[in-house]
């Protein structure tokens, strides 16, 4: 198998599990724990860079304003998707948050033939029309606006597009997003303490231990969606992701009691035969051109 397909799985996997982690987190606020994860996630990073010692190539990248720019868009993105999340999977909104997720994949493959002039088999039309289908009958069915789900869905979608283009690889690419997350997620941190309304330390070893930790959970994830998104097709790595939201559908309705209608029933089970239909039409196709005799 492809390992830009192995990375993307092993990312979205990890992402399925994360609303149990931010669950033990629910005493903190959610502008706190992001401010950790960025703190964190700056830390994490610069200790695998101190472990790979390559530090050359940063005094081109800090040089570059472009390369700059990139990365203070894609950290702005990551800072939106962040906020967003955690707040959400607080307040008791993970089956909307999956939705978010749901939708994403579609707007990967909305953007990837857009910008990037990626063409879709005549058989990979069939699944994302039913795709589309399935999430705007979810969407229809909560009879509102679904923010969440629509902040998550296209703050994600875009970090994806860029990454997908941007001059660097995963890791440098992270280092510099967190980079620029780092120093005003600490002053920020500084203030909730000193004002009296941080919590970190003032919780017991496990809440301290889960915020120190919450860099490795953000960290790991993002730098392997970051080294699969640069080795296959972004339709690809768009449909691969519904196994993050399915994941963390199931933990939100089995494990937190959270609300799900016959409605969203109907909904998710579009999507989920859906994804059967691209699954099969890409073995199937695979297949195919093995069968075919390459020229001599």
């Amino acid at each position: 198998m492809n390992k830009g397909i192995l990375y993307a799985i092993g990312a979205y996997l990890i992402w399925a599990f994360l609303p149990i982690y931010w669950k033990f987190l629910g005493s903190v606020s959610a502008s706190e724990i992001v401010g950790h994860r960025m703190v964190w996630s700056f830390a994490f990073v610069f200790g695998v860079l101190i472990v790979k010692r390559d530090w050359k190539r940063y005094r081109t990248v800090l040089r570059t304003p472009k390369i700059l720019m990139i990365y203070l868009v894609t950290a702005s993105l990551l800072g939106i998707n962040w906020l967003t999340y955690v707040w959400a999977i607080n307040a008791g909104f993970i089956v909307e948050s999956s939705l978010g997720y749901f939708i994403n994949p579609l707007v990967n493959v909305l953007l990837g033939v857009i910008f990037l002039r990626e063409r879709l088999r005549l058989g990979q039309w069939l699944p994302i029309g039913l795709a589309v289908i399935g999430v705007l009958y979810l969407t229809v069915s909560y009879g509102e606006l679904p923010w969440i789900a629509l902040t998550l869905a296209f703050s994600f979608g875009f970090y994806g597009l860029i990454k997908k283009t941007a001059p660097l690889n995963s890791l440098d690419g992270f280092a510099l997003e967190t980079g620029f997350m780092f120093l005003p997620a600490l002053v920020y941190l500084y203030y909730l303490k000193t004002s009296g309304q941080g919590v970190f330390t003032d919780q017991g070893v496990m809440i301290t231990l889960l915020l120190i930790l919450s860099g490795f959970v953000t960290g790991y994830p993002l730098l392997l969606f970051g080294a699969g998104a640069r080795r296959i097709r972004l339709s690809t790595l768009g449909l691969l992701q519904y196994i993050a939201p399915t994941g963390q559908f199931l933990i939100g309705v089995m494990i937190y009691g959270e609300d799900f209608s016959q409605s969203k029933l109907i909904g998710y089970s579009i999507v989920w035969i859906a994804l059967a239909f691209y699954s099969i039409e890409g073995i199937l196709n695979r297949r195919r051109n093995r069968l075919v005799p390459s020229p001599s």
